[in-house]
């Protein structure tokens, strides 16, 4: 079982989001770090770039496979996770703390309604595994 933590915003494509005030804390879910296996690079998108939601900004590798990961939110990436440069396995040991991707400002925080909830998140992974 999957850990859905109940205080984020999830999207069909696996991320999560934490609003902080008009910023958004980012990163792939455990469902996604653990399809993916263990993480050997990724690559960030730059501090400053505006980004719309749902475009690709980051790519995390793993021995697997590679996979895109999408904007949940439009904004500008205000902050990266500088850690994952050495150590990308964080994703996999905490993917809900240390392993954030990106702090996005919101552009328009009324997109975080669009994006599930952690009972609407579990049940899409129910419906998902069959």
């Amino acid at each position: 079982m999957e850990m859905v933590p109940e205080d984020l915003r999830y999207s069909k494509e696996h991320e999560w989001v934490r609003a902080e005030g008009d910023e958004a804390i980012m990163g792939i879910t455990d469902h996604a770090q653990s399809a993916l296996g263990d993480i050997t690079f990724v690559e960030l998108p730059e501090v400053g770039v505006e980004v719309k939601a749902p475009e690709s900004i980051a790519t995390v590798e793993s021995v697997k496979a590679a996979s895109d990961v999408y904007a949940p939110v439009s904004g500008k990436i205000v902050k990266v996770n500088g850690l994952l440069a050495d150590s990308p396995e964080i994703i996999n040991s905490s993917p809900y703390e240390e392993g954030w991707l990106c702090r996005i400002k919101m552009s328009n925080s009324s997109e975080l309604d669009g994006l599930m909830d952690a009972a609407a998140y579990t049940e899409y992974l129910k419906e998902s595994a069959h």
